[in-house]
Order: C-alpha cells, then sequence, then structure tokens
C-alpha cells in the first residue's frame, strides 16, 4: 500500500552526496537556428548512424501540433575529423525529405547488416498516414553509412491481406496503414535473431480501443503481422468479444483475467517496454496507458516451444497502486542491483498531489509499490534511468512537461530506492520552465561520463544538451547472468542459439551497443568467440556451430562503452558425435605427446575444426591432410613420423601459450556420405634433441 505523506515528505529533506554541479546546459554544441532546432520535438534517441564511434541524435517532429520534417544531428567527432560533442544538422543531407505527425524515432539494425536503420512513429490525427522506414543505406545496401531512404512501401508485407488483422481500408496505397501510434520498440520476440516490431496505438483521440499490434521479422527487414487468430477486424477498432490477435482469449477492456481467456491489447499508452521478467530470456511485454492500467502480457516461448502471449497483467502489476490518468511514460531497469527489472513509472505514483512518479520493485515474478519519488508532484512527460556520478548504479531524470526537469541519485538504499532529488543549483538543469517531453543519455563527448538531450515540445522551442562535468570514468563492470541451459544434443549442421542477459549501470541504448559474446571451447581449446546481438531488454543472443562435437563450454562476457569486463557463469554440453578415428604413430614433445582431435563432424557445407594439445607454448607446427593414411606412421627421424600421404595440404598453425593449436576450413558442400580424409600435426619442439614431435593420425568422414 502507498507509504504515507509525512514519510515520502521527509525524503525531500534529505542531501544526495554531490558535491559539485553535475550539468551545465551547452548550447554553443548544437544547433540553434530553424529549421535544425525550433520545432515540437516530441522525442531523441541516440545511435551511431555512421558507426564512426560516437553517438548520433534523430528527433521525432511535428507530434501533437503538425506535420513536420524529422531532424538529424551528426556528431562531428569520428569521421567528421571535428571536435567530439558538437553537433550539427545534416538532416537536408542524410534524412527524407518528408513531414509528417512523429510522436517517436526508434533505430535498429532491422536488416541486420551492421549498421542502424530508423523507425518512424506517426499518427493520424491530423491526416491519414502511417508509421515509416528510413533503411540506412550502408551495409547490404551499398551505399554510404548514415545516410537513409524512405523504403516503408516495401517494407510493410501482407497488410489487410490473409492473416492480417488491419481491415483492408486503412492500407495506405504508399504503404503502410492508418494507424494513432506514439512508440515503436524492436525485439526479437520469437528467438531467430532478428528484431521484430511492437507497434503500439492510443487509438483515434486517445480512445485506446484500437489494438497494439506485433510484427514479425523475415530476416531481412520486412514486416508481416504475427497474428495467430487468423482474424480480420472491420473497421479500426477491435471490439469486445474479438478475438485478441497476437495473445490469447478474447478482448476485454480492463480484464483481471490471467488463465487466458480474456486479454486487453487495447491502451491509449504512449509507451512500451520489451524485456524479460521472470528469468526465462523470453522477452515480455508492458504496454503503458495514459488513461486505465497498463498491461502485462508473458511470453510463452520457452514454455510452449512457439510464439505466443498472456495477459498477465493482474498478477503482475499492483493495479491498485497506479493511478489511473495521466501515466504518459514508465521507465525500467534494474534499481536495486539485485538483476531484476524495477520501474519508475511517471505519473503512475498514489501520492496527495496526483502525477507523482511511482516507484516498484520487482519481487519475484510481481512488482511492489515502495511509494513516490520525492517532490514529483507536477505532470512530467518523460524519464530516462543513467548512472549521472559513475557510482555504479542508476539514477534518474524527469523531463517535467509542466514545471522544472529533475535528477535523482540513488542511495542504494531507503523508502524507493533510497532516490533523493538532487537540488537545483547542484543538478544544473534549466532553471526556466519549459514543456519538456523527452530525454536521453549516452557520452556524446567521449569524455566517459553521460551527458542529456532533452527535447521541448511546443513549436518554436529549441531541444537542450546538458554536458555532464564530473569527469568520473565509469569503473563498473557490466552484470552478466543467466545463460541459457541449452542440453545435451548430438552434433548437426547449422547453429545452436544461446542467450544471456546483460544489466549495467548505464541507459539501455547503451548497454545494447556493449561488446558481447561467448568464449567457445571444446574439449578444453578455445575455438572462437561467438558476438552476441542484442535482442531487447537485457537479453542478447549469439549462435554457436551445432556441429561441435564432445564437451562444450560456453563462457559468456560483456564490455561496456568504457572498457568495463564482465563475466558471466560458463555453460556446458556434450555434444556426441563422431570425432574421428585415431591410427599411426606420434612422438613426444617437451609438453607431453601432442594429442589431435575432432572437434566437429564434418558435415558438408560446415566449418570443420581440429584441436591439439600438449605442445610446447607458442611453438611453430602445421597440420597435414591427406587422401591416404600410413597406419603404422613412416618414421622419417628427428621425430618426424608421416602418418598421412597421397594429395596432400600442409597448414601453418603456431601454438597458443597454453601449448593448443587450432585447424578451422570449410567442408565443401555437395561431398557425398562416406567420403574419408585424414589428418595429422607435427610441431616443432620434439623430445631428447628431436627436433620435431608428431601427432598419430586422424581419420574422418563425411557423414
Amino acid at each position: 500500500m502507498p507509504r504515507s505523506f509525512l514519510a515520502l515528505a521527509a525524503l525531500v529533506t534529505l542531501a544526495p552526496a554531490v558535491d559539485a554541479q553535475v550539468f551545465l546546459e551547452n548550447t554553443t554544441a548544437i544547433p540553434q537556428d530553424a529549421p535544425a532546432n525550433n520545432s515540437n520535438s516530441e522525442e531523441v534517441e541516440f545511435s551511431d548512424v555512421d558507426l564512426d564511434g560516437d553517438w548520433d541524435a534523430g528527433f521525432a517532429d511535428g507530434g501533437d501540433y503538425f506535420n513536420d520534417q524529422n531532424r538529424l544531428w551528426i556528431n562531428q567527432g569520428g569521421l567528421q575529423t571535428g571536435a567530439s560533442g558538437t553537433f550539427v544538422d545534416e538532416t537536408a543531407t542524410r534524412f527524407p525529405t518528408v513531414n509528417d505527425a512523429s510522436r517517436d524515432l526508434d533505430f535498429a539494425d532491422i536488416d541486420d547488416d551492421g549498421d542502424p536503420d530508423a523507425y518512424i512513429a506517426n499518427h493520424a490525427g491530423i491526416v491519414n498516414q502511417t508509421s515509416k522506414f528510413w533503411i540506412n543505406t550502408g551495409g547490404e545496401q551499398a551505399g554510404t553509412l548514415g545516410y537513409f531512404v524512405d523504403e516503408t512501401a516495401s517494407r510493410w508485407v501482407g497488410l489487410g491481406g490473409p492473416g492480417s488483422s488491419i481491415a483492408p481500408t486503412l492500407v495506405l496505397p504508399g504503404g503502410g496503414f492508418i494507424d494513432w501510434s506514439a512508440d515503436g520498440d524492436f525485439a526479437d520476440l520469437d528467438n531467430d535473431g532478428d528484431l521484430d516490431l511492437i507497434h503500439t496505438s492510443y487509438g483515434g483521440a486517445f480512445g485506446g480501443q484500437v489494438p497494439t499490434r506485433l510484427f514479425l521479422n523475415d530476416g531481412d527487414g520486412y514486416f508481416t503481422e504475427f497474428n495467430p487468430s487468423g482474424f480480420q477486424l472491420a473497421s479500426v477498432n477491435i471490439a469486445t468479444g474479438d478475438p485478441a490477435l497476437w495473445a490469447d482469449g478474447v478482448q476485454l477492456n480492463n480484464t483481471t483475467d490471467t488463465t487466458g481467456v480474456e486479454a486487453d491489447i487495447t491502451t491509449n499508452g504512449t509507451d512500451a517496454e520489451v524485456y524479460d521478467i521472470d528469468g526465462d530470456l523470453d522477452l515480455d511485454l508492458l504496454l503503458g496507458a495514459v488513461n486505465g492500467p497498463p498491461r502485462f502480457f508473458g511470453n510463452k516461448l520457452q514454455e510452449t516451444g512457439s510464439l505466443g502471449f498472456r495477459d498477465v497483467t493482474a498478477v503482475v502489476l499492483p493495479l491498485d497502486d497506479i493511478s489511473p490518468n495521466g501515466k504518459y511514460e514508465v521507465e525500467v531497469g534494474d534499481l536495486d542491483g539485485d538483476r531484476d527489472i524495477d520501474i519508475i513509472g511517471i505519473n503512475w505514483g498514489q501520492g496527495p498531489f496526483g502525477y507523482n512518479e511511482g516507484v516498484y520493485e520487482l519481487v519475484g515474478t510481481s512488482y511492489t509499490y515502495l511509494g513516490d519519488l520525492p517532490n514529483s508532484w507536477s505532470d512530467d512527460e518523460e524519464g530516462e534511468l543513467l548512472d549521472f556520478d559513475n557510482d555504479g548504479d542508476l539514477d534518474v531524470f524527469i523531463a517535467n512537461f509542466s514545471g522544472i526537469d529533475r535528477l535523482y541519485e540513488n542511495g542504494d538504499s531507503g523508502p524507493v530506492f533510497g532516490l533523493v532529488e538532487v537540488p537545483a543549483a547542484e543538478a544544473g538543469l534549466a532553471s526556466s520552465p519549459g514543456v519538456s517531453r523527452d530525454a536521453d543519455a549516452a557520452d556524446v563527448d567521449g569524455d566517459g561520463d553521460l551527458d542529456l538531450f532533452v527535447t521541448l515540445g511546443t513549436p518554436g522551442s529549441k531541444n537542450r544538451f546538458f554536458e555532464n562535468l564530473t569527469q568520473v570514468p565509469d569503473s563498473t563492470p557490466p552484470r552478466v547472468f543467466g545463460g541459457e541451459d541449452l542440453g545435451d544434443a548430438p552434433a548437426a549442421p547449422g547453429v545452436r542459439s544461446i542467450r544471456v542477459a546483460v544489466l549495467d549501470n548505464a541507459p539501455q541504448l547503451v548497454t545494447a551497443a556493449a561488446t558481447v559474446e561467448f568464449t567457445v571451447r571444446v574439449d578444453g581449446v578455445t575455438i572462437a568467440a561467438a558476438p552476441a546481438k542484442w535482442s531487447g531488454g537485457q537479453v542478447f543472443r549469439a549462435e554457436v556451430p551445432a556441429n561441435l562435437v564432445g564437451p562444450v563450454t560456453l563462457l559468456p562476457r560483456a564490455i561496456d562503452e568504457g572498457g568495463n569486463q564482465g563475466f558471466g557463469t560458463e555453460v556446458s554440453y556434450q555434444a556426441s558425435g563422431s570425432a574421428g578415428t585415431s591410427f599411426g604413430a606420434s612422438t613426444p614433445s617437451s609438453a607431453g605427446t601432442p594429442k589431435l582431435r575432432a572437434l566437429s563432424v564434418p558435415f558438408p557445407g560446415e566449418d570443420l575444426w581440429l584441436g591439439v594439445s600438449d605442445l610446447e607454448s607458442a611453438s611453430a607446427g602445421f597440420f597435414g591432410l591427406g587422401t591416404q593414411a600410413v597406419p603404422g606412421g613412416l618414421a622419417l627421424g628427428d621425430g618426424l613420423v608421416l602418418n598421412v600421404l597421397g594429395s596432400f595440404l600442409v597448414l601453418p598453425a603456431l601454438a597458443y601459450p597454453n601449448g593448443d593449436a587450432l585447424f578451422v576450413a570449410p567442408i565443401p558442400p555437395g561431398l557425398p556420405s562416406g567420403v574419408q580424409f585424414h589428418a595429422q600435426y607435427v610441431a616443432l619442439g620434439g623430445t631428447l634433441g628431436a627436433t620435431f614431435a608428431s601427432s598419430a593420425g586422424l581419420t574422418l568422414t563425411i557423414p
């Protein structure tokens, strides 16, 4: 239940451990003229659009007021060879020339070519229009990185057709469909390695009767609606009793059912969050609601083996402790360092003046209301979780729709995670009121601390850049945990996917850009580092070869923007299959007799991995592959024994410092089953003065 007002008011008197001014508004490093910085900007999003190592900024403009051009400011560091943290408006050359009523701009690599594309969430309150896909012309497009083309017409697939819930009358001739969206989020909902789309809708006039829809990515950035019900709406709204499209059951507004009989997939929310609430590494879905209760949906992929969602709002969210009105935003992150996702609900709270920021702790798989942020009694619009002082925990910035923006420091303990407001003079935020609509944090100037961009939401107003003055570098390593249990399996062609959770003291978009990988070892030999891609929320996904054979271990690690490195717990499994047959003779090295074995099964079209151990550290040698086996070995003296002859391939290999050596090469596709070839390893560094050490031979057979 809500804490008393007196207890919360007492928090206002607590003083955070901030010794000097945190932020300073910097007006010289960003555009100040029209049209670069004088619109109604609903949202800002950082991304490195040209992959030059610094953060650029995109803005969703127009919003409530009019159709306008979305804007792109390019950081002048990196490829621009200027000062990092200084921005120039390059919209005219880099963005499509389109005026629309945009409430959100998201960057995501939707076509999986390594560069960020853009998705623009638009609304049809001014004129009928759709949300748009703008594709980065680098990568697969073979153009210039950081320049975008409008491919909306082709990226939506099957709208209004069989399997689509969208009425054909809503489909626009130029692609897309009529809707009222304030947020588009990307996440790999079905765990197939690409980013799917959560397309929210608040409905006409914020009516909240238009469903949120899910669209699955085909792997190349083309999106088809996920609608297992097969039901198509007759018009815009979904009616009571209609199938709930992508969720179990039938539609019923504000249902409290959690058995799958009913679901409510309509809210008038302007925000959604995607993350794993229950530790199964499937991505669950929180839908905000301006009026009425927010909704929570559990992903059933791990449970059932196929993508599906169930409305579990009533058992996850404390609905009696969430305000019914005015809830424009929700921020999620690990505020107490216990490796799960807590909530700051903007205007969710239950304080005496309304419009309070509610704080909710995840306990197990449901949320408990802790109370409200102190002094959060005005109409706020947006929040941002960031570690402004780089002390290892997430602090909170609040963008105020009707007053002064605020900053809260995380004190690690106390009624609401010890969050205490930083006095305005120390925070260094704007002293004059403004209609702040959104905020994003990133280290835009490369000095190690997180800066802030804040958008202003009235025509003619200027977006703000608050430079962090603390100059404290981040020294907190990412937390890596929850590696997926793959289970034992036979070797096979293709790949196996594995997921892991990563949390850090940074905004989600910064953590999503971290380097995450699994070190892959087979029978003790390190064969590769498998890169992991961000899947959404706190989840990353990697793929490892499925043809590995023997004991396999996968060690996850994450390296954040500051170079801090965190490790998770090693995951292991046994991969069964033929590792080849040894034959012939061997001679020892000073470290032992070289042990050659197959680390993978040689399926056609897959990589073959061979490993050898017990070599002298960093010694030179070679792998030999041939078509003829010498069963007893051919001793040539000085420790050299040849076990392989015939058509012969020699590949030099240097031993690792630990005395292992590795061979990898692709097996040609189309080789028939039963074809055999033979391998061995010869190293410098034999015993008793011998020049060479030789492994036994190994016969490998194409399965």
